[in-house]
């Protein structure tokens, strides 16, 4: 039943069984040269040498040989020549249907390999805020070999992605597109914090009783630092918290740079509004201590922004692992 059945699926070649076994056997050598498996997949499939040579980015001359010691290895003429290129003989549709599935399957491991070397030693592009580089671009610096960081506002980092002069950026705004991936990546939030010097007793206590007036009158007594002269993030706190456009309070020293800002209180004396990610470290560490996490101030959502690029997606989940993780 078996020879019948082999027979009948081969008869229509006119191959005997002792043939098909010789072709099996040669098969098997032709699997070690993927180069000739390569461009006799082409040529059947465009039935031309000419466009097999411009798919396979090598001379015309090239394929044509690499298909005469193909045909010497199996043993029989795969191709015919006619006006316009060539056609399969029965011989070569045999070949093919024997191949095609295993190369296509070796292929995609080879593309796959490909792809991986290359993000693996890519030289990456990111934007972020100068603020977030300790705490958030220092864990890609531990995944990726290459990366080089532009610093720059929201809007600037979007403009930047969106017109593919950045691989990626991580922004705290969502923006409106269609063209360009975003995917929130974790939230991040502002908190007052404070040099280990300072007693808290007081404020802790008002900030339990929802005294916020006493709580108020506290915070501007303080010496405090900022790393913008715009004071920009104390007011927001204010707006939130306490309900007002404006704080009494007065920076008393502007240090360019969220994460020196936070280095230098440590040492000094004096307190400062920041996101919670870049103090988590230094509270830990005890060089630092929490003041206040109001329930008031709401959250900012972090979003990992990248150009709609199939061969940026494994590094953009790969990104995304990671802010996740540092973002918890």
């Amino acid at each position: 039943m078996t020879d019948f059945l082999i027979l009948q699926i081969y008869g229509e070649y006119g191959i005997s069984k002792n043939n098909l076994n010789y072709v099996c056997d040669k098969y098997i050598y032709i699997m070690v040269n993927l180069e000739w498996y390569r461009t006799f997949k082409s040529v059947y499939k465009n039935g031309n040498f000419s466009l097999a040579a411009k798919e396979l980015f090598i001379s015309q001359p090239a394929v044509s040989q690499q298909i005469v010691m193909l045909e010497a290895h199996v043993g029989y003429k795969l191709f015919n020549r006619k006006s316009k290129g060539v056609e399969p003989t029965e011989y070569a549709k045999l070949l093919n249907n024997l191949i095609i599935d295993a190369l296509d399957r070796l292929e995609n491991v080879e593309n796959g390999f490909r792809a991986k070397a290359f993000n693996a030693n890519r030289l990456l592009s990111v934007g972020i805020s100068r603020h977030l580089m300790s705490s958030i671009g220092s864990a890609l610096i531990a995944k990726f070999d290459f990366i080089d960081f532009t610093f720059h506002t929201n809007d600037a980092l979007f403009d930047l992605v969106n017109s593919k002069k950045l691989d990626f950026a991580i922004v705290t705004k969502k923006f409106d597109t269609f063209d360009t991936l975003q995917k929130k990546v974790g939230e991040i939030k502002q908190i007052i914090v404070g040099s280990n010097n300072i007693d808290l007793s007081s404020i802790q206590q008002n900030c339990k009783i929802n005294d916020y007036v006493s709580v108020e009158n506290w915070l501007n007594d303080q010496k405090w630092y900022s790393h913008d002269a715009g004071i920009p993030h104390i007011k927001l706190f204010w707006l939130h918290v306490f309900a007002k456009k404006r704080p009494s309070i007065v920076a008393n020293y502007i240090i360019p740079s969220e994460y020196e800002m936070l280095e230098i209180l440590s040492k000094n004396t004096g307190v400062a509004v920041t996101w919670n990610i870049n103090a988590k470290n230094l509270i830990q560490e005890n060089k630092l201590q929490l003041i206040w996490d109001s329930k008031e101030m709401p959250t900012t959502d972090m979003f990992l922004l990248s150009g709609k690029n199939d061969n940026l997606s494994a590094i953009f989940q790969d990104i995304e692992t990671e802010l996740k993780a540092v973002l918890i």
